[in-house]
């Protein structure tokens, strides 16, 4: 499909600068785009990307003013425009699930809402509630009794065992599993003995969650995560963890069990958070961080233990002249051999003349 830029404008609620009758046949990155694509600048650091790109227009923030030699649609949010550009220049072509397939083993006392879509070989045990609007693609497994909100989306291979909770507009991408038992084993003369986990797990409204997460049952109560958090692929959650509403989980972090994550916290890729602390309301935890003890709101912490950003750097910066000051050290290890040496001769010179 083409639009003209001023009709991309109008659609983003944005300003153009230059030429507002070309026509925009395709979007890429800015690396990538070509004549006829539109592309966009979130991030003023990549402003010399925006001098040299081959796209026919770019998308960008309201403070650019550089000298970019190419019709512009400035806006207060990049990449939200571009988004939108996204599904109007290059809309989803793939079909969902229409109604039930055939295949699909739906038990007893289910009840499904209006328009639901139900995949090839899923299963839906007893008392599940799926609601208005679903989605489940094919190959996924709805425990007993759990429910599923209206206008949820669940890719194939999916796992949402018993008396789960999964709100509206959720989407849930393949190989999550949701529900399973937390790790809990006491020691009894040597061996591990299982903990029942007989709590359950509470997913808030527009909630997503990447491929091939974990999030495990709470051992009693719940496990929740909040409304609008999003969480990335290959993240484990523990038991009865709970985390605020709007915060961010990174590929492959790792929260164990009763840690609260509080509203708007970020944790960025590879972080291991310690179980029962707090990470505070808007705490950022940098990439492979191992948060070992609370963090405070608002703040940002990093390294191995976790400590405030700013020391954890100080001390990555001492980290990296090691070679130099090992290096230093042996120089100064062996000037300090030679003067012993001349103290110990000189010493030696001071008994002989004494004795003479």
């Amino acid at each position: 499909m083409k639009f003209t830029l001023s009709e991309i404008a109008k659609l983003v609620r944005g300003t153009v600068v230059g030429d507002a009758t070309i026509v925009i046949s395709g979007i890429s990155g800015i690396k990538e785009a070509r004549r006829g694509d539109i592309t966009f600048l979130a991030n003023p650091k990549y402003l010399s990307l925006a001098k040299t790109t081959k796209a026919s227009a770019i998308i960008t923030s309201l403070e650019v003013n550089g000298d970019i030699k190419k019709p512009l649609i400035k806006t207060d949010n990049p990449s939200l425009a571009f988004a939108k550009v996204v599904s109007l220049v290059a809309p989803n072509s793939i079909q969902c699930p229409q109604g039930i397939h055939p295949t699909a083993l739906i038990a007893e006392e289910v009840k499904l809402g209006e328009s639901v879509a139900i995949g090839p070989y899923t299963i839906i045990e007893k008392g599940a509630v799926i609601g208005k609007g679903a989605i489940i693609y094919g190959g996924c497994y709805i425990g007993h009794y759990s429910r599923v909100g209206d206008n949820t989306l669940i890719y194939p291979h999916v796992s949402i065992r018993e008396r789960v909770e999964i709100g509206k507009r959720v989407i849930i991408h393949s190989g999550t599993v949701i529900g399973s038992d937390g790790f809990g084993f006491a020691t009894v003369k040597g061996v591990q003995k299982k903990i029942p986990q007989i709590g359950t797990v509470v997913i808030e409204d527009d909630v997503e969650i990447g491929a091939n997460v974990t999030i495990d049952r709470a051992r009693f109560d719940k496990t929740i995560i909040g409304r609008g958090t999003k969480i990335d692929n290959l993240v484990q959650i523990a038991h009865n963890v709970i985390v605020g509403e709007n915060s961010i989980i990174v590929a492959q972090a790792g929260i164990s069990g009763s840690t609260v994550i509080g509203k708007g916290a970020i944790l960025a890729g590879q972080a291991g958070i310690v179980g029962h602390i707090q990470i505070g309301e808007g705490a950022i935890v940098a990439a492979q961080a191992g948060v070992t003890k609370s963090v405070p709101p608002n703040t940002k912490v990093s390294g191995y233990p976790a400590k405030p950003h700013e020391a954890a750097k100080r001390v990555n910066a001492c980290v990296q002249r090691l070679p130099f000051l090992y290096k230093r050290v042996k120089e100064l290890e062996a000037e300090l051999e030679k003067l012993k040496q001349i103290l110990a001769q000189y010493g030696k010179t001071e008994d002989t003349q004494s004795q003479s």
